[in-house]
């Protein structure tokens, strides 16, 4: 699955002065950090799709905090941040479900790289504000252009409130 947009979108977000501060964390240039950042959010982009198609506890977990994310009107404004679900300034859900998936990630992303865990784990620390960010950019996104776009399945109508953003659109795979 393609999640060249999602990172794009983060690449962006990034700027070049936290580019620098990674490419200091692993010990190289700019470039250097922007390929083990664009590897990094690939596989946890991979990592949360394969959650949201899960059965378990997990899948449910991950489903329910992207639609905490899509359900938070307006995204990132002012103080409407801190209340409601944990509020987005905070994370929320959305922050726990990505702190479960970041020591999975820096084991698989090690392993590709020869980098440290240790090492890509404080990159991940450092992504994972800006992941947020974009989360929530690109839910708003989805829902402002398009009313109320619902999901391809109807999903996410019942308990728990209503997603009005896909989520693997959301992380830029298109709809599943």
């Amino acid at each position: 699955m393609s999640h060249s947009s999602f990172q794009d979108d983060v690449l962006g977000e990034l700027g070049d002065d936290r580019m620098t501060e990674i490419a200091g964390l692993l010990g190289t240039d700019t470039s250097g950090a922007r390929e083990t950042v664009t590897q990094t959010l690939g596989v946890m982009a991979d990592d949360l799709t394969q959650k949201l198609d899960a059965q378990d506890a997990d899948g449910a977990e991950v489903r329910q905090a992207f639609a905490e994310v899509s359900a938070a009107e307006p995204p990132l404004q002012g103080v409407a941040t801190f209340g409601g679900l944990g509020g987005l300034l905070s994370g929320g859900m959305m922050a726990g479900v990505l702190a479960k998936v970041s020591k999975p990630v820096a084991a698989a992303v090690s392993k590709r790289t020869g980098i440290p865990a240790a090492t890509i784990s404080r990159v991940i620390e450092t992504l994972i504000p800006v992941v947020l960010a974009v989360l929530a950019k690109r839910a708003s996104g989805r829902t402002a252009g398009t009313g109320a776009a619902g999901t391809a399945d109807g999903a996410g109508a019942g308990a728990g409130g209503a997603t009005s953003a896909d989520p693997g659109e959301i992380l830029g795979g298109g709809k599943k």
